[in-house]
């Protein structure tokens, strides 16, 4: 355990540091939110679906939390070329350790960057259906951010080349966010894309996120807690034994 702690709070400290970094990150979600937000807001008031903020502010939640915990990954490459990683693994630790103390670094930076882009998305004029079930969005929001900082972690942990991981990551990214029904309903698709959607993790994340926040979902919410589980604990192995592959 204090292998895992000290790991984590190495992260946690990176991270405060760069006040640069955590303003610059909340551009791309500000953007979303009011670009999109409002822009597509009377074509889909007008289609029948109401307030597009309440819509989509959930959405642009879990891309933030998406995009800080993926990217997170790019710290083990890091580690690799300064020679950290290389001391971590021979210390008396096992590497499951170390990955699961990288894999929260993460995910609990991308948890302090989901819960501003929150407060920014109430200034925008979204507002929570139930203040009762903000514990449960916080839920969900832990368990999106565990799982991609795990795939980004698993990912990284057979890279070096400090240019091809955000390459491969935004490949993954795009496709995960804009078929996950963050920015538009995921009802009456076509077979295909409706095929993509229900097996795309992300999916279940921002659905229920959306009935935390908004009362609106499509899943049931556990079967979307059990799906982020499991796939969790899927990527937790796969990390591990990617880890137990790393030469130095």
């Amino acid at each position: 355990m204090r292998t895992i702690y000290i790991l984590w709070i190495r992260q946690l400290k990176r991270y405060i540091r760069k006040k640069a970094t955590i303003i610059g990150s909340l551009g791309q979600p500000i953007i979303f939110l009011f670009v999109l937000g409002f822009g597509l807001s009377p074509i889909y008031a007008k289609a029948g679906g109401g307030d597009y903020i309440q819509f989509i502010a959930p959405g642009i939640i879990g891309m933030t939390v998406l995009f800080t915990s993926m990217f997170s990954g790019v710290e083990i490459i890091w580690d690799k070329q300064f020679g950290f990683l290389k001391e971590t693994f021979v210390a008396p630790v096992s590497r499951l350790e170390i990955f699961i103390g990288k894999t929260l670094g993460g995910a609990t930076v991308a948890i302090i960057q989901g819960c501003l882009v929150f407060l920014i998305t109430l200034g925008a004029g979204f507002r929570p259906e139930n203040l009762a079930l903000i514990p449960v969005a916080f839920l969900f929001l832990v368990l999106i951010s565990f799982l991609f900082s795990a795939f980004g972690n698993a990912v990284a942990a057979r890279l070096d080349d400090m240019q091809g991981f955000p390459l491969i990551i935004n490949f993954v990214i795009q496709p995960l966010f804009f078929l996950s029904g963050a920015i538009f309903p995921l009802k009456d698709l076509p077979v295909v894309l409706d095929f993509i959607t229900k097996i795309n993790p992300l999916s279940y994340g921002i659905d229920a996120l959306r009935f935390a926040l908004s009362a609106n979902n499509i899943f049931p919410i556990w079967t979307s807690l059990g799906v982020l589980v499991g796939v969790s604990v899927v990527l937790v192995f796969v990390g591990v034994y990617q880890f137990s592959k790393v030469e130095l």
